[in-house]
């Protein structure tokens, strides 16, 4: 199965293509990251008090979990304009350039994927960040020339899943830091509920708290699953989302009761059975399951690790007893305490 064809995957696909309707417009709208939301109120109130521009936000965390949707909110709370785009779409250094430049005063500026932005283009990033300034150099050779660009005041927002990949200079120009987590069962039958009422599909208090149980702490994830679970009771049942359509219909997606799907599965099982339990490096388990090493990191590991399911150690992945458990495989404990496959 291909990582775009699970409904389980918290990366955007083509099947998600009202999205942008069922996302929230205002902060107060925005259900879940309750610290987060706090602290963006606050600066947001305190820049327009002093009729200044924000200052420059990054937005970190695994995917699917609402930065772009966060970085559209606070540009509507700023009441300013909002231009996006995301760093591998940005070639050459006139590109960013003219980006750059079209921005009127105190406009946001999102960049999705920011750890992917080339090191030549983030030269140019460095005084558009901190002066307002861009250096753009004209001609070749001997008659070169520089010449500096005044911009006017922005605030630019970055978003990435891999916050580590940055480079120390471009994550110090951000003022404003920001962890997007999972969010807690609670607020994802918000979401699910919302979102029915957008959808107008009819969904029960018992289904939408199955939703909640199996989307594996993601809005997108949970929109995506109630979807197809209208698909389901529309053809199959009343129309009505519930608990029966939402058990027959999971198990149908062949989602568990915990979020996981048979790629999760796998990878978990591959661990326990091939190498006893871990450790085991990233690329021999890259190879193993015929997915690269990005995907692992960015996709799988993320929720695995958030429900203890498994570790990252010095030497690699290690399996956890939940893991065991889970996939109804029995363990003897090492002297040191860690955890082999019992062969018995």
């Amino acid at each position: 199965m291909e990582e775009k064809d699970r409904i389980t995957t918290p990366k955007r696909t083509s099947v998600d293509t009202d999205e942008n309707s069922l996302r929230p417009q205002r902060l107060e709208d925005f259900i879940g990251q309750q610290e987060l939301k706090r602290q963006v109120s606050i600066y947001i109130k305190a820049a327009l008090k002093r009729r200044e521009s924000l200052d420059h936000v990054l937005l970190y965390g695994p995917p699917g979990l609402g930065k772009t949707t966060l970085a559209h909110i606070i540009s509507r709370e700023l009441n300013v304009g909002f231009k996006s785009t995301s760093a591998p779409a940005i070639e050459r250094q006139g590109d960013l350039a003219a980006i750059l430049t079209s921005l009127e005063h105190n406009d946001v500026l999102f960049i999705d994927e920011i750890h992917r932005l080339k090191p030549v283009l983030e030269e140019i990033l460095y005084p558009a960040l901190e002066d307002y300034t861009i250096d753009i150099i004209v001609g070749q050779g001997p008659g070169a020339q520089s010449i500096k660009i005044n911009l006017k005041p922005f605030t630019f927002i970055g978003a990435t899943t891999r916050a580590g990949l940055l480079s120390a200079p471009l994550r110090a120009r951000f003022g404003i830091v920001q962890r997007i987590d999972f969010y807690k069962p609670d607020d994802i039958y918000r979401i699910a509920k919302r979102s029915a009422g957008i959808m107008t599909a009819q969904l029960s208090e018992e289904g939408a708290r199955i939703i909640a149980g199996r989307s594996r702490g993601t809005p997108r994830v949970a929109n995506r699953i109630l979807r197809r679970l209208r698909d389901i009771a529309e053809v199959e049942g009343d129309g009505v989302i519930n608990e029966e359509t939402c058990t027959k219909g999971l198990d149908m997606l062949g989602v568990d009761e915990l979020g996981l799907d048979t790629m999760d599965k796998r990878l978990v099982d591959t661990i326990i059975s091939k190498y006893d339990g871990g450790p085991v490096g990233i690329d021999t388990l890259a190879v193993s399951i015929g997915e690269d090493n990005q995907t692992i990191e960015d996709i799988y590991e993320p929720y695995l690790i958030q429900i203890g399911f498994i570790k990252r150690t010095p030497r690699g992945r290690v399996a956890t007893k939940h893991a065991y458990n889970h996939l109804g495989k029995t363990y003897t404990t090492g002297p040191e305490g860690e955890l082999f496959p019992d062969q018995g």
